[in-house]
C-alpha cells in the first residue's frame, strides 16, 4: 500500500472560534476538501500508457475520481458505478448510478458489465480501478446461486444489527463474485492499478469497498459465525454456499501478482487538514484518532466526559481546545425514526453535556450522507436542549427511537452539503472554550 504526499495546505478559515457553529462547519468543509478526488487523483497517476487503458470503479467518490482521471489523461474507455445523485460528467468513461447502502438491480447489471470489460485483456493492457467507500453495495454480483434479493436481505439485516463495518465487509466478500480480489483476478494477465479513497479504520485496501482488488484472508466458516453473532438468519442459498466453503481468492493467488493498490485519500489526512486550519485560527488541537468505532451513543457519552474533563483543566486565558476524531460509528436500531450514526452521536452528546457552557460540536459523514438520509450530520451547542424544549421536542425520546435527523431538522441544526463526491468516513469536532 502506498499513501501519496499530503495535499496542499488548507486555506484560512472564514470563521473564527468565537463563532462556534460557523467555525465547526468550516472545519468540516476543510476536511472534505482535503479528500476531493480533483486534488488527490492526478498526483497518483503515472503518464498515460501507450497501450489500451480500461477504467473501472465503484463507490460514492468513483464518478468524481473518473472526472479527475479524464482531466489528467483525456477521454478514456471504461465504466464506474456510483450512488444515485453522485454522477459527474465524463467524456469517455460511462457513469452508472445505483443504490446504496442496500444494493439494487441497477448495480448488479452494471457490475456484470464491468466484469465483461475485463474479459480478454492482455499483459500489455492497464486496468485503472477507482475504488471508494460505498463500493461494497454498488459493486454487486452475488456468488454461486445466491440471488440479489437474498443478498439484499443479508445486507439489510446486518445494517440493522449494529455490526461493525469490518465484519459486514467480511461477510460481503464471501457472498460476492467481485469482492475479495475477484475483480482484479478477472483482469489477469493485465496490469491493475487501483486508486483507493479510504473510509475504513486502518485504511487497509482489503477493507475498502470489501477489497475487490485485494485477496481475501477470511473464510466461509467465519462469515457464518459472524451472521449468527449479529442475529442475522441467512437465506437457505446463502447458508448452503457458506457451508460448502465459498470460493475465495487468496492474497497469494498468482492472478493478483500484477496488482498495485494505492491509497490516495484517508481519514487521517482530512483530520490533519482540519487540525492545521484550527491551529491557524488560534486553537489547541487534540486528535483522538481516525479509526474510532462503536455504538454512536456510547462514544458520545465518553466524549462528553472527556470534554468536561478537558474544560475543567483549562485556565481562563487558555486558547480554545479542539478535539477531533474520525472512524465509523454504528447504530443499533431500537425505534422507527429517521437517523444516522453522526446525528445520533450529536444528539447523544447534547444529552450527555446537558447544556454545558462553552462546548460546541459537529458530527458529519464526509460523503454528505448520514445513514440513509441526504444529511451529513448536525451541529450542537449549549442552547441545543433549551431550544428543543421551547419547540416541544423531547431529545430523550428522539434518541430512544433513533429519530435524530427529525430532531435536528426542527432545530435548523442539520448540515446538508449535498453529495460531497468523496468519502473518508465520519468527521467529529468538539470545540471547548475555557470558562471564567
Amino acid at each position: 500500500m502506498t499513501l501519496q504526499a499530503p495535499a496542499p495546505p488548507s486555506a484560512p478559515l472564514a470563521a473564527s472560534p468565537a463563532e462556534p457553529p460557523a467555525f465547526l462547519r468550516a472545519l468540516f468543509e476543510t476536511a472534505v476538501a482535503a479528500a476531493d478526488p480533483m486534488r488527490t487523483v492526478a498526483p497518483a497517476l503515472p503518464p498515460r500508457p501507450a497501450g489500451r487503458v480500461v477504467v473501472i470503479g465503484a463507490g460514492k467518490a468513483s464518478a468524481r475520481m473518473a472526472e479527475a482521471v479524464e482531466a489528467a489523461w483525456g477521454p478514456c474507455e471504461g465504466l464506474v458505478i456510483t450512488r444515485y445523485g453522485h454522477a459527474r460528467p465524463c467524456a469517455g468513461i460511462e457513469i452508472v448510478e445505483a443504490a446504496h447502502p442496500v444494493p439494487d438491480a441497477a448495480g448488479e447489471v452494471a457490475t456484470r458489465r464491468v466484469m465483461r470489460l475485463l474479459e480478454g485483456l492482455s499483459a500489455e493492457d492497464l486496468v485503472l480501478a477507482l475504488i471508494s467507500g460505498g463500493g461494497s453495495s454498488l459493486l454487486v454480483q452475488p456468488a454461486g446461486q445466491i440471488t440479489l434479493e437474498e443478498k439484499r436481505l443479508v445486507t439489510s439485516g446486518l445494517l440493522a444489527s449494529g455490526a461493525p463495518i469490518g465484519e459486514m465487509n467480511g461477510i460481503r466478500k464471501e457472498l460476492s463474485a467481485v469482492k475479495g480480489g475477484r475483480l482484479a483476478a478477472a483482469a489477469f494477465p493485465a496490469r491493475v492499478l487501483a486508486l483507493l479513497i479510504s473510509d475504513v479504520p486502518g485504511d487497509a485496501p482489503a477493507d475498502i469497498a470489501s477489497g475487490p482488488t485485494v485477496g481475501h484472508r477470511g473464510d466461509a466458516a467465519r462469515a457464518l459465525a459472524a451472521l449468527a453473532r449479529w442475529g442475522v438468519v441467512p437465506p437457505p442459498s446463502v447458508q448452503s454456499f457458506l457451508e460448502a466453503g465459498g470460493d475465495p481468492v487468496r492474497p497469494d493467488d498468482p492472478r493478483l501478482a500484477r496488482v498495485e493498490n494505492v491509497v490516495i485519500a484517508a481519514p487521517a489526512r482530512s483530520l490533519e487538514a482540519a487540525a492545521e486550519a484550527a491551529r491557524g485560527a488560534g486553537c489547541a488541537v487534540e486528535i483522538l484518532g481516525d479509526a474510532l468505532e462503536g455504538e454512536a451513543r456510547d462514544l458520545a457519552a465518553a466524549h462528553a466526559d472527556l470534554a468536561r474533563a478537558r474544560q475543567a483543566a483549562m485556565a481562563p486565558g487558555d486558547p480554545p481546545l479542539l478535539l477531533l476524531s474520525g472512524g465509523e460509528c454504528t447504530v443499533t436500531r431500537r425505534g422507527d425514526g429517521v437517523g444516522g450514526p453522526n446525528a445520533e452521536y450529536a444528539l447523544a452528546l447534547a444529552v450527555a453535556l446537558d447544556g454545558a457552557e462553552g462546548i460546541d460540536a459537529i458530527a458529519c459523514d464526509t460523503d454528505g450522507v448520514d445513514g440513509a438520509a441526504e444529511v451529513a450530520g448536525a451541529v450542537i451547542g449549549p442552547s441545543t436542549l433549551a431550544e428543543a424544549g421551547r419547540l416541544g421536542s423531547d431529545p430523550a425520546r428522539a434518541l430512544s427511537t433513533n429519530d435524530s435527523h427529525d430532531f435536528f431538522a426542527a432545530l435548523g441544526a442539520q448540515v446538508v452539503p449535498g453529495p460531497t463526491l468523496t468519502n473518508v468516513n465520519d468527521f467529529r469536532a468538539i470545540l471547548i472554550r475555557p470558562q471564567p
